[in-house]
C-alpha cells in the first residue's frame, strides 16, 4: 500500500502488532455503504466517470452479498478492513478499483465508519433499553399494593411499595436513553472528506455523501474530523452510566434473593446451582452484570488514557480506541439482553415484603407528623417518637401494638386515630406529593413512562 516511499516490507511480528483486522472487520458494512456512496459522488463531480462508478459500486455491492452470505471471508491477513475491501475490489474489477480511493484517505475513512457503526449498534442499545423498561414497568403495574419497606443506608427506613421501587429504576434507564440520543445526535456529522487532515485538491460535495449516509451534516474542520473521538468517549460514558445502574439494581437483587430478604424469586432460567452444595439457588447472571460493570468503566478509562496527549491530527494510536468502544457496546448488548427478560419473570413475595415493612418502625416519622397536625413542632414531635421507639425497643413492642394509654405518657395530643394513621396503608397513601410513593403518584408515574415506550416503539 505504501511501497515507494519505503518497500513497504514489515517483519512478521510488527505486520500481526499493526493490523487491526481482527476486530475492525465488524465494520464492513459501514465501509461498503460508505465506499458506495463515495463512488456516488465522484462521479456526480465528474471525478471519475459514471461507468466507472456504476463499475465500482456493482463490485462493492457484490463484495457485501457475498461477505454476509458467507462466500467470501474476511482475510486475517489483511492489514485491516478498508485494506481488504480495496484489495477484493480491485481484484474483481482491476485497476478501475484503485480510483476509489480518489480524495479520500483511510483517515477520514475509519472516522467515518466508526461513526456509523456506533450509530447503527446504539440504536440496538435503545431497543435493549425500552425492553427493559417494558419489563420493569410490568412489575410495577403487577405491585402497585405490594408495601416494603424503603431503605436508606441499607437500614428500614420508610414504607414505600414496590411499584414506586420498580420506577425509580425506569427513570434511571429513560435517561439512559435521553444520553445515547444526545451523543448520537453530536456524533451524527460526515467526516468523509477532510482525507488525512487538510481536506482535498479535487472539486468533491461533502455534503452529498453526507445526506446519503443519514447525516446531519457534515464536519467543519478537516483537522477535528479525523482525529476527533469525542462521540466515543461520549458514548463510552453513557454506557458506563447503563451499567452503573444495572449494577445498582443487580445489587438488589441479589440482596432480595438471598435467604435473609426473600423477597423475590428468579426464575430458573436466570440462576444457577452449586456444585457441592444442593440448596443453592445463585442469582449468577446479576453478580456477572455488577461484574462487567468494572470491565465498561475501564473501555472508558482506555479511551480518556488514550486521547489525553495526541497531538494533531490522526496518530496511530487511534486504531487503539475501537477494542475498547466495541468491547464496552458489546457488554452493555450483552447484558441488557439477559436482564430484561429476568426482571419480566421474576417472582415477587409480597408477603415477606409486608412482614420486612411492619418491623423497623418506618412508620415513625408518620407518627411525628400525626402529632404535628395536632399542633405539635415537628422537632418537639420528632423528640417524643424517638423516645417512643427507645421504649417499645426495650419491650420488645411496635408501634402499632403499643397501648393508646402508654401513647399518653408522653403526650396527651395522642388518641385512638393514631393506629390508623400509622398503618402501613395509610402512610403510603398519605405520601400525595409528586413523585411520591403514593398510590395515585406512583400510577402517574406508571403512565408517565407508558407513554414514552409508546412514543419509542413509534420510532424504532
Amino acid at each position: 500500500m505504501w511501497a515507494g516511499r519505503t518497500a513497504g516490507a514489515l517483519s512478521r511480528e510488527a505486520d500481526d502488532f499493526n493490523s487491526s483486522i481482527h476486530f475492525d472487520s465488524k465494520m464492513y458494512k459501514q465501509d461498503i455503504t460508505g465506499s458506495m456512496q463515495h463512488a456516488t459522488m465522484l462521479a456526480a463531480c465528474g471525478i471519475i466517470t459514471r461507468d466507472e462508478s456504476e463499475t465500482i459500486i456493482s463490485a462493492l455491492d457484490e463484495i457485501l452479498s457475498d461477505i454476509e452470505s458467507g462466500k467470501l471471508e474476511i482475510a486475517q491477513d489483511a492489514e485491516d478492513i478498508h485494506m481488504f475491501v480495496e484489495a477484493e475490489l480491485t481484484k474483481r474489477i482491476g485497476d478501475t478499483g484503485k480510483k476509489l480511493h480518489t480524495a479520500r484517505s483511510r483517515n477520514d475513512q475509519v472516522a467515518l465508519d466508526i461513526r456509523m457503526y456506533l450509530r447503527d449498534e446504539t440504536r440496538e442499545i435503545l431497543h435493549l433499553l425500552c425492553e427493559l423498561i417494558e419489563a420493569v414497568t410490568s412489575q410495577a403495574k403487577a405491585n402497585r399494593n405490594t408495601i416494603m419497606p424503603g431503605y436508606t443506608h441499607l437500614q428500614r427506613a420508610q414504607p414505600v411499595t414496590f411499584a414506586q421501587h420498580m420506577m425509580a429504576y425506569a427513570m434511571m434507564f429513560i435517561r439512559d436513553t435521553g444520553r445515547l440520543k444526545d451523543a448520537v445526535a453530536r456524533m451524527n456529522y460526515s467526516p468523509l472528506g477532510s482525507c488525512a487532515l487538510a481536506g482535498t485538491t479535487y472539486p468533491i460535495d461533502r455534503l452529498m455523501t453526507a445526506k446519503a449516509l443519514g447525516f446531519d451534516g457534515i464536519t467543519l474542520n478537516s483537522m477535528d474530523g479525523v482525529s476527533d473521538r469525542d462521540f466515543c468517549v461520549e458514548l463510552l460514558a453513557a454506557y458506563s452510566l447503563i451499567m452503573t445502574h444495572l449494577s445498582r439494581f443487580s445489587e438488589e437483587i441479589i440482596l432480595w434473593s438471598s435467604w435473609e430478604f426473600k423477597f423475590i424469586e428468579l426464575d430458573d432460567a436466570y440462576t444457577t446451582g452449586s456444585s457441592i452444595m444442593p440448596q443453592k439457588k445463585n442469582s449468577d447472571m446479576a453478580e456477572l452484570v455488577r461484574g462487567k460493570t468494572g470491565r465498561v468503566y475501564g473501555d472508558l478509562i482506555t479511551l480518556l488514557t488514550l486521547l489525553k496527549g495526541l497531538p494533531l491530527a490522526y496518530n496511530k494510536d487511534m486504531q487503539e480506541d475501537k477494542e475498547a468502544v466495541f468491547d464496552a457496546l458489546e457488554t452493555v448488548e450483552k447484558c441488557l439482553r439477559v436482564f430484561a427478560p429476568m426482571i419480566k419473570t421474576m417472582r415477587v413475595n409480597s408477603g415477606n415484603m409486608y412482614a420486612a415493612a411492619q418491623k423497623g418502625f418506618i412508620n415513625a416519622t408518620d407518627l411525628a407528623d400525626y402529632l404535628v397536625r395536632k399542633g405539635l413542632p415537628f422537632r418537639t414531635a420528632y423528640k417524643i417518637v424517638g423516645q417512643i421507639v427507645s421504649e417499645c425497643i426495650k419491650c420488645g413492642e411496635v408501634l402499632d401494638s403499643m397501648k393508646i394509654d402508654d401513647y399518653k405518657k408522653y403526650s396527651e395530643l395522642f388518641d385512638d386515630d393514631l393506629y390508623d394513621a400509622i398503618s402501613l396503608q395509610t402512610c403510603v397513601a398519605k405520601r400525595i406529593s409528586e413523585g411520591g410513593t403514593g398510590y395515585e403518584s406512583v400510577d402517574k408515574q406508571i403512565n408517565f413512562v407508558t407513554e414514552f415506550l409508546n412514543n419509542e416503539k413509534n420510532i424504532y
